[in-house]
C-alpha cells in the first residue's frame, strides 16, 4: 500500500507539472483559487480551495503523523531510549545543518525567511523508495527513516506554527486550549464516540485558524493526545468471549434476546481491544495515502517554469540545503550519538545503509512545498519550488543508487559464499576416483 501511495503521489505531481506548463495552465492554476466556505453574519469562513487543502487536509496528515510517532513510542521500536535516540538526534541534525547552510547562502537576500523549507522530509516518498528494494534492506533502516521523517515533520510544523504564523489572537488561542481540555476530559471519563471527537477537533482547528498560529498544529497536538491504551483489556476480552462461547450450538443470535446482546457486546469488545490510536491510524492511513497527499500534490506541485528567474539565489540555497545539508546533518549527529554511546545502530544497519538513508531524507517535496507556500512571496515562489524539485530529485537518485549498489554487492557476496560452500560440500561427499 505504501509503495502504491508513493507512486500515486509522484504521478499527481507530474500531472500538475505538465498541466502548469501547458496551454491549460491558466484554468488549472486558477481552479485552486476558487473561494469555498460559509458566511454567517459577520463570521466569514470563506477560503480558497488551495487554502482548505493546505490547512485543513494537511491537518489530517499531521494528525496521522503524530499518531505514528506516539505509537512508536508507546508500542513500537522507540520504547527503547537508545533506539529512539538515533533517529531523534539524526532528525535534529537533519534540521539544524540544512537551515544553517540556507541562512549562510541567503544572508541579506530576499527570501531568507524561507529557511523552514529545507527542514522536513517527505515520508511518503522515502517509504516508497525503500519499498522498491523489498527485503533486500534491513527492517531497521525503514524504522530509522520513518521515525526520523516523523520527528522531522513534527519539528517542522511546530516551527511553522510559530515562525510563519500571524499576529496572535489570544482569545481564539484560549478557546483552542479550552477545546483541548474538553477533549482530554472526554477521554478521561470514557467517551468513545469518534464523531464526537471529530466535531471537537473541527472546533479546535477553527480556533487555531483564527488564533494566528498555523492551524495544522491542531493535528499534531490532537494526535499526541490520542490514547495508546485499549479500552478493553486482555482479561476482560477473554471473559466476554468466554461468556459467548459457553452457549450451546444453535440459532441463538436473532430477536431481542440476551444471546444477541452478548454477541453485540463481544463485537464491541473485540473492536475496542485495539487502542483508539491504532484504530484511527488504520482507518485514516489509506485516506491519507490515496486521497489527501495526491490532492495536495495536484494543488501545489504545479509550477510554470517559464516564469522562473534562474538568477535568484533561493533555488541554489534550497538545493544545497536538501542535497548537502540534510545528509551531512543526519550522518554527523548519528555518528556523534553512536560515538558517545547515546544511541545504538540496530541489527543489520551499517553506515553504508545509513548514508543512503541520509540522502533520502533530502526528499523534501510535499513538506518543503507546504512550507514554501507560507514562507515565500509570489515572486520567489516559482524559484523556491524549482529548488525543491531539483533538490528532492537529486537526493532521491543518490540515495537509491547507493542502496542499489550496496544491496547488489551484498547479494553477490552471499551468492559467492553459497557457491563456495556448495563446492566444498560436493567435494567432501564425492567418492574417490579409481586409479
Amino acid at each position: 500500500m505504501e509503495a502504491a501511495a508513493g507512486g500515486l503521489l509522484l504521478l499527481c505531481a507530474m500531472v500538475a507539472l505538465v498541466l502548469a506548463n501547458s496551454p491549460l495552465s491558466a484554468p488549472f492554476l486558477n481552479f485552486w483559487k476558487m473561494p469555498i466556505g460559509l458566511q454567517v453574519g459577520q463570521l466569514d469562513f470563506t477560503r480558497s480551495l488551495h487554502h482548505w487543502i493546505n490547512d485543513a487536509l494537511m491537518t489530517l496528515f499531521f494528525f496521522v503523523v503524530s499518531l505514528e510517532l506516539k505509537r512508536e513510542f508507546a508500542l513500537g521500536e522507540l520504547r527503547n531510549p537508545r533506539v529512539a535516540a538515533l533517529p531523534f538526534l539524526a532528525a535534529l541534525g537533519g534540521m539544524a545543518v540544512p537551515v544553517s547552510i540556507y541562512l549562510v547562502l541567503m544572508n541579506g537576500q530576499p527570501g531568507v525567511h524561507g529557511w523552514g523549507t529545507v527542514m522536513a522530509t517527505d515520508t511518503a516518498f522515502v517509504i516508497g523508495g525503500l519499498a522498491l528494494f523489498g527485503s533486500s534492506i534491513p527492517a531497521q533502516l525503514r524504522i530509522f527513516l520513518v521515525s526520523l521523517a516523523i520527528f522531522d515533520d513534527v519539528g517542522a510544523i511546530s516551527v511553522v506554527a510559530v515562525a510563519y504564523g500571524e499576529t496572535l489572537n489570544f482569545g481564539a488561542l484560549g478557546l483552542a486550549m479550552l477545546g483541548l481540555g474538553v477533549v482530554a476530559t472526554s477521554a478521561r471519563i470514557g467517551i468513545r464516540s469518534i464523531p464526537v471527537y471529530f466535531v471537537l477537533g473541527g472546533g479546535i482547528w477553527l480556533c487555531f485558524d483564527a488564533s494566528g498560529l498555523h492551524a495544522t498544529i491542531a493535528g499534531v497536538i490532537l494526535g499526541l493526545m490520542t490514547p495508546a491504551r485499549p479500552w478493553v483489556g486482555d482479561e476482560r476480552l477473554r471473559s466476554i468471549m468466554g461468556k459467548l462461547t459457553s452457549y450451546p450450538t444453535g440459532e441463538h443470535w436473532s430477536g431481542d434476546t440476551s444471546e444477541r446482546h452478548d454477541l453485540r457486546e463481544t463485537g464491541r469488545a473485540i473492536e475496542e481491544s485495539l487502542s483508539p490510536l491504532e484504530r484511527l491510524e488504520m482507518m485514516l492511513h489509506p485516506w491519507l495515502g490515496f486521497a489527501v497527499m495526491p490532492i495536495f500534490a495536484l494543488a501545489n506541485a504545479g509550477v510554470a517554469f517559464s516564469g522562473v528567474d534562474l538568477d535568484q539565489r533561493v533555488s541554489a540555497a534550497i538545493f544545497a540545503g536538501l542535497v548537502v545539508g540534510k545528509p551531512t546533518g543526519v550522518l554527523l549527529f548519528a555518528w556523534l550519538a553512536v560515538r558517545f554511546r547515546v544511541a545504538t545502530l540496530g541489527n543489520g544497519l551499517d553506515w553504508v545503509f545509513l548514508t543512503a538513508g541520509a540522502f533520502l531524507t533530502g526528499i523534501g517535496f510535499t513538506m518543503s512545498i507546504f512550507i514554501s507556500n507560507l514562507a515565500f512571496t509570489s515572486a520567489l515562489m516559482p524559484a523556491a519550488k524549482l529548488g525543491v524539485f531539483l533538490g528532492s530529485a537529486t537526493s532521491a537518485i543518490i540515495g537509491l543508487l547507493i542502496l542499489l549498489w550496496w544491496t547488489s554487492r551484498r547479494n553477490q557476496e552471499q551468492s559467492s559464499e553459497e557457491a563456495t560452500e556448495t563446492s566444498t560440500f560436493i567435494a567432501s561427499t564425492s567418492p574417490d576416483k579409481p586409479t
